[in-house]
């Protein structure tokens, strides 16, 4: 599961401090899995009233307390879902583990423990964001569309995927299944569909300025690390007579592919994978407002065992 660093120009926990909050993540997603796998064998006998040990109980009594407490239901979710009746079958098990992750990393990625940030609530049903953050392994790190601050100017960036071996600068096109993607020339690119054509801005715009603003933040650290600028779409065929420099084209015949290489990435976070996610947060634009002193920030993400 990717982790959300930073989402557009809201104060994150992660530039707050980039080197901890990672790998705390994943240790944190790892416990809580752990226990909600325990819970999910031992449930019906907790239920039945049958005798467990004091520690199982326990356990499970956290586990209920967490999920009621912890901020996870998200806002248009089914009010049957309160009585967190867990599925049976291990793959609906691990997505219920993700969905109920999912606004948590919202949480992580637009407040810290004295500021916080008013978020977009499309941003719980924005199925683009759960497809980057459910779909990648937990050493991808994800800014999306995040909004940098160069010499007091906020500039757009499109959505940037950081992994231990390289960024990837992302500009996702998706249109109806059954059109096909052209890329014409420099400025524009052409949708055709049902022998109609429009034009459209092309994407390449978006990734050279994003590309461009990440490579002047490393330069200024003398920090060298690959960059590849990506123009994705999932259900579209992209025709292309050659691939620009440094990009990859991927469209629904090639996606499975780059995919797989993604998801197949076995690598544990990088001190320079880290460095340089705290060197992109520094030059981002957040906008926040101190929390009330009497808020109780209701951060949990593990069962007890770890403070924000």
């Amino acid at each position: 599961m990717g982790q959300l660093i930073k989402l557009q120009d809201y104060i994150s926990r992660y530039e707050w401090n980039a080197y901890r909050y990672p790998s705390q993540y994943m240790r944190l997603k790892q416990d809580n899995w752990k226990k909600l796998q325990y819970m999910s064998m031992k449930e019906g006998t907790v239920k039945a009233g049958e005798e467990e040990h004091e520690e199982q109980s326990s356990t499970f009594s956290k586990w209920k307390s967490f999920i009621k407490t912890g901020n996870w239901q998200t806002e248009g979710e089914d009010a049957a879902d309160e009585d967190n009746v867990l599925p049976k079958t291990e793959n609906d098990l691990k997505q219920y583990f993700l969905n109920k992750l999912f606004p948590l990393q919202l949480k992580w990625a637009t407040s810290t423990v004295t500021d916080v940030s008013f978020m977009d609530k499309s941003y719980y049903q924005d199925d683009t964001l759960r497809y980057f953050l459910q779909r990648f392994p937990d050493t991808y790190l994800l800014m999306y569309y995040p909004i940098f601050n160069i010499k007091k100017a906020p500039i757009d960036g499109e959505i940037i995927l950081l992994s231990p071996i390289g960024i990837e600068i992302i500009y996702l096109i998706e249109k109806n299944h059954n059109a096909k993607i052209v890329a014409d020339d420099e400025r524009t690119w052409i949708v055709e569909e049902r022998e109609e054509q429009s034009k459209i801005l092309s994407p390449m715009i978006a990734l050279k300025r994003t590309e461009q603003l990440v490579k002047s933040i490393l330069s200024k650290e003398d920090i060298e690390f690959p960059i590849n600028k990506v123009v994705l779409s999932r259900v579209n065929n992209i025709e292309f007579i050659s691939e620009p420099f440094n990009t990859k084209i991927i469209g629904k015949y090639n996606y499975k592919k780059w995919f797989k290489e993604k998801r197949s990435l076995v690598s544990p976070l990088k001190s320079s994978q880290l460095k340089i996610a705290d060197l992109l947060l520094k030059n981002c634009q957040s906008t926040s407002v101190k929390r009330p002193e009497w808020e109780e920030d209701n951060n949990t993400f593990s069962v007890g065992t770890e403070d924000e």
